[in-house]
């Protein structure tokens, strides 16, 4: 704050409630504290915990963006703890867990079991040819273009943002997702991936995968990595509507 400027009292309000907890319900709590310099949702949520009440559940690794881990519903709106700043929001903030996601407890959620899901359903590794795994080749050069094109879809971190934000995800249980999506974009572009257009249609060319996105887009909006699944989703969409028409 700058000198002789009044420092915020904030009021935290956050869901409460522990499944595993028997008889207990979800409620909001508030707890009030004074606003730092600088100060973040994880900074602000650590002193809650370290002052007031030390049973609050949230997540965090790595404090810097990296992890997703610290994801969680801020005023109503998908963001990472670590990455906002309290002075960017009103003086009553109201923290709830993301949806979709298997409850933990209040701010905590197991985003790990439905991104492994959709992994494997997805199968989201690079498919090689039998028998053509050699781990003392050296790889061909891959140009730095296209290189630079996968790149930027690998930075997904998989925090989850984007599945809470997503309307279609809501009302499907089985919805790949965005971040689904940009997996299957990133495969396809990799040289190394031996499937084929026909194979990524049998993965996500129905209302599970990208025909089930409503083109809210509020995955684009919310990714704290700035990723480009709009354009993603739109040219995946061409892609399968062109093999969808040929098969």
């Amino acid at each position: 704050m700058a000198d002789g400027q009044a420092l915020r009292k904030l009021t935290i309000r956050i869901l409460r409630y522990n499944p595993r907890v028997p008889g207990d319900v979800p409620r909001l709590q508030d707890y009030e504290i004074e606003e730092a310099d600088g100060m973040t949702l994880f900074i602000a949520l650590n002193d809650i915990r370290d002052r007031l009440d030390g049973s609050i559940a949230f997540d965090f690794v790595c404090r810097a963006g990296i992890c997703g881990s610290c994801a969680m519903m801020i005023d109503g709106r998908p963001g990472l703890a670590c990455r906002t700043l309290t002075k960017n929001l009103g003086a009553v903030i109201t923290l709830a867990p993301l949806p979709v996601f298997e409850l933990v407890a209040d701010l905590s959620v197991d985003t790990g079991k439905w991104m492994r899901g959709m992994s494997e359903r997805l199968e989201a590794w690079v498919h090689v040819k039998q028998g053509e795994i050699d781990l003392k080749r050296i790889e061909d050069r891959m140009d730095p273009d296209l290189a630079e094109e996968i790149f930027e879809l690998d930075r997904c971190i998989e925090c989850g943002c984007c599945v809470a934000g997503c309307g279609t995800a809501r009302m499907r249980d089985d919805f790949v997702g965005a971040v689904g999506l940009n997996k299957i974009a990133r495969f396809r572009l990799d040289p190394r991936d031996t499937r084929t257009d026909e194979d990524f249609y049998e993965l996500v060319g129905d209302d599970d995968g990208v025909f089930g996105c409503m083109s809210l887009l509020a995955c684009h909006d919310v990714c704290p990595k700035q990723l480009p699944l709009q354009t993603q989703i739109a040219f995946l969409r061409r892609k399968m509507v062109k093999q969808g028409t040929l098969g």
